[in-house]
């Protein structure tokens, strides 16, 4: 996860580097290597000393340089059986212009991890400056203290009456003859190896649709997430000719509140499966999208990673496996904070990493709901995500309009389209 903060203003470098050493003591993960051991990996926990060598600071002479620089620190690979899973670098403009490029490791952060790592570093950076030791509260637990907690609650896997051996079953039959892969329509052949190339295209939800469709999530007693699923899961059907449709959804996994300011990698990933019957009414998909999404989150401690292990799928480096689409809800905010003489506001950085073929983002902003489409530019051309994208607004408009339409009778065609 490559994250940077462009600051303004008169940096205090000696301030900014204590400030790092002490994210670093007060998160242990950060300062945590891998090893291979006789029965795989470990953790092993570095001390202050051996885990941080001080702030590199590199100079920059043109400011247009800077994107291509943090994208360059952050495809650097980072080795976490011998390297911590941090790298940071300060990329010096002018005595006024930086940008603090941090780059962490999935194994040690998540999404929401960066917004607790951004605060921590201006909290203790403000409180060194003025020659103090951040005043911050200490955390109640670290990371390997939930490591250790997850073990102890989920059990063991040779008991039939654990936690984990009980998910594996759920599992085992909610996924039992999933198809391999789904295939839309794209404007290329997969190709043997998936290459991780992405583009995004952006489109908005307004705010009149926005609360039409939590008005028909209400009658039903669902979500929005769950009125977005449904949606999504009749798009795919339609483009793929279809009818047992897999979607991946990404879990937050902080269930509890000292987990907030935790920097870790507590994300999991669901697999939610659902047959859409294109005679069907909206509402019975619906319906059957709320059931599938409540009992996976019911079910949601099973790491993703071992599901597919227990699983056991065909393994291609063509595809991801179990599911090749994903819907996220996001609501991580932006990290913008403004301190004594420095403004720090979030770098934008354009690196988009395709994870799977297509991946629905919604967040909310106040004109209604934000939507972004990820795509493999290896499969698809903007041009046809741009048609996705329409056809899912359309299917959108027709549940708010009559939510008991049969999914197959939802017009996803334009008038051109009809045209002979």
């Amino acid at each position: 996860i490559t994250f940077a903060l462009h600051l303004t203003g008169h940096l205090d470098t000696a301030a900014m580097e204590t400030a790092l050493e002490d994210v670093l003591d007060r998160h242990e993960v950060l300062r945590t290597v891998y090893p291979d051991g006789a029965s795989g990996p470990k953790q092993s926990i570095l001390s202050l000393s051996e885990a941080f060598g001080g702030l590199t600071v590199e100079s920059v002479s043109d400011p247009d340089e800077l994107e291509s620089r943090v994208a360059a620190i952050g495809s650097s690979a980072i080795d976490v059986t011998v390297d911590v899973p941090i790298r940071v670098r300060l990329l010096t403009v002018s005595d006024t212009e930086h940008t603090l490029a941090i780059v962490v490791h999935h194994i040690a952060a998540d999404g929401w991890s960066m917004a607790p790592l951004a605060r921590d570093v201006m909290i203790a950076y403000s409180a060194r400056k003025d020659g103090i030791a951040p005043a911050w509260q200490p955390l109640t637990v670290q990371y390997a203290d939930y490591s250790l907690w997850q073990r102890e609650v989920l059990g063991s896997e040779d008991d039939p009456q654990s936690v984990i051996a009980q998910q594996i079953t759920y599992w085992a039959q909610a996924l039992d003859g999933v198809p391999e892969q789904l295939n839309l329509p794209g404007d290329r052949a997969r190709p043997a190896v998936f290459s991780g190339q992405g583009a995004t295209f952006e489109f908005s939800i307004g705010q009149e649709l926005h609360e039409r469709l939590i008005s028909v999530g209400r009658e039903h007693n669902a979500s929005m997430f769950m009125v977005v699923h449904a949606a999504l899961a009749s798009l795919l059907a339609r483009l793929s000719g279809t009818t047992d449709i897999n979607i991946g959804a990404p879990m937050a996994g902080r269930g509890e509140s000292e987990l907030d300011d935790l920097i870790g990698m507590f994300v999991n990933t669901l697999v939610l499966r659902t047959e859409v019957d294109p005679s069907a009414a909206f509402t019975t998909l619906l319906a059957s999208a709320r059931e599938t999404d409540l009992q996976a989150f019911a079910h949601s401690d099973l790491p993703f990673e071992r599901l597919v292990e227990v699983l056991d799928p065909v393994r291609s480096r063509a595809h991801h496996p179990l599911f090749q689409v994903a819907l996220a809800f996001q609501n991580l905010g932006q990290n913008s904070l403004a301190l004594p003489g420095l403004t720090a506001a979030e770098f934008e950085i354009d690196e988009t990493v395709a994870k799977f073929d297509l991946q629905l983002t919604i967040s909310e902003v106040s004109e209604g709901l934000s939507a972004t489409f990820t795509y493999a530019t290896d499969l698809f051309d903007e041009s046809t995500v741009r048609g996705f994208a329409a056809r899912l607004m359309r299917i959108l408009n027709g549940i708010a309009t009559d939510p008991a339409t049969s999914v197959g009778d939802i017009e996803i065609l334009d008038a051109s389209e009809r045209e002979v």
